[in-house]
């Protein structure tokens, strides 16, 4: 059997671009973060109507693995009706000239 295709897959579960590509290689994860770094922070519905074509399900599901992978941080304000506001972390800041130099790629 040819050696090469006995050996360990050169992009394994552990790989580096691997891990990259599930953090943010979806649709709207790159969209969400340079809206942010635009905008500094924002509203739920400032985010929703910023981006066309995104649902409130699908926007609200990104929010979340984006603040569970410390690229966002949402802050909840005790008021009545209660606000809620994202913004980008030391991180999401870190990843927005590599997402600029893809854009300028592209």
């Amino acid at each position: 059997m040819n050696e090469k295709l006995t050996k360990k897959k050169p992009c394994a579960k552990e790989c580096p671009l691997r891990i990259v590509m599930d953090r943010l290689g979806d649709k709207w994860s790159v969209l969400i973060i340079s809206i942010l770094w635009e905008n500094k922070t924002m509203r739920f519905n400032e985010i929703h109507n910023s981006i066309d074509g995104i649902s409130l399900k699908v926007l609200t599901s990104c929010l979340r693995i984006l603040e569970a992978d410390k690229f966002i941080t949402r802050t909840v304000y005790a008021e009545v009706p209660p606000r809620v506001e994202y913004s980008l972390t030391e991180i999401g800041r870190d990843i927005v000239p590599y997402i600029q130099q893809l854009s300028e790629w592209a």
